[in-house]
């Protein structure tokens, strides 16, 4: 376990200690769908999702991934002086569609300059051991990520919200891409419908058996266009979103669960306030977040791991 100046894994101290300097994600939407969007599991998608909550104004797929990239990376150089980006393969499933035309996407990706690694959003029953042995290469090379949209660990909850895959096809697949050269992460909502604090805490338990090196977190948020802003306006009560002072609380309490070696790459996600429904935090920004988690736990004593046991 290495902490470095906080009480956590923190993402952004890893990024340094790997590239020796800070390096800046580009997102990318290539018009990707899902299983359970197209009709070959489900309608409809993930009862909480609304991509656009999370793509830039760059991001469009009517671009060529060259095109966004360049993009991104004039946006993101007006900025800070960065020289080193991934490719973020971030809106819907990035694994979803055939070998070669994924291989020629991702290697488009690689070709644009100042571009030093992938990182890629998928699901857990989208992906082939030829994929995973194909990137696995490409990690001798590049700085690749895999990211696992894992999002509960309780098997009821992901039939609730229409995930269309299980709990356990997520821990068959981790298994099948543990031992490769890429990182693995994961990423979970925290508070959907139906969990309450037992559950929510066992997800640490269980997130920590899996082989991850990464871990996204966010706070459920109710958004326009998707399934669950009608059912929250139809039966609100079923919904206990939560306030930013009960959030920076159980946070604090959930990564002392959590095994002391897991990189933590985000605690929360801001919603576009054109699109965010509830909870509203106000004008709280996400660094702000972070800061009453960074200071909560110090005045708590606590840290990541502080109560994981392997056992």
């Amino acid at each position: 376990m290495i902490f470095t100046g906080k009480r956590y894994n923190d993402y952004g101290s890893f990024i340094k200690l790997h590239f020796g300097e800070r390096v800046q994600k580009i997102a990318l939407d290539i018009g990707f769908s899902c299983p359970n969007r197209d009709g070959s599991k489900g309608y409809g998608g993930c009862t909480y999702c609304n991509n656009n909550t999370f793509n830039p104004d760059y991001c469009k797929p009517q671009k060529s991934i060259q095109k966004q990239l360049e993009e991104g990376i004039l946006f993101f150089s007006k900025k800070k002086k960065y020289t080193k980006f991934l490719a973020y393969f971030q809106a819907y499933t990035n694994t979803y569609s055939d070998f070669e035309s994924l291989k020629k996407m991702y290697e488009e990706a690689l070709n644009v300059k100042g571009i030093v690694g992938l990182v890629i959003g998928t699901r857990p029953d989208c992906i082939s051991e030829k994929i995973i042995n194909y990137l696995d290469e490409l990690s001798k090379t590049y700085f690749i990520s895999l990211e696992f949209g894992v999002e509960s660990t309780n098997e009821k909850t992901l039939l609730t919200v229409n995930r269309c895959h299980t709990f356990e096809e997520t821990k068959a697949t981790l298994e099948k891409c543990k031992n490769k050269g890429f990182h693995i992460g994961a990423h979970l909502i925290i508070g959907l419908p139906g969990e309450n604090k037992k559950d929510l805490l066992n997800h640490a338990l269980e997130i920590s058996k899996l082989p991850i090196d990464t871990l996204k977190l966010h706070h459920l948020q109710i958004v326009k266009n998707s399934v669950m802003a009608v059912q929250y306006s139809r039966n609100p009560e079923s919904f206990k979103l939560f306030t930013s002072e009960k959030y920076i609380a159980f946070i604090s309490e959930f990564i002392t669960h959590l095994r002391p070696d897991i990189i933590i790459e985000r605690f929360i996600s801001e919603a576009p306030k054109d699109l965010l429904i509830a909870p509203k935090w106000g004008n709280l920004k996400n660094f702000e977040i972070v800061a009453k988690i960074d200071k909560n736990l110090a005045a708590k004593n606590l840290w990541q791991g502080k109560k994981f046991s392997s056992n």
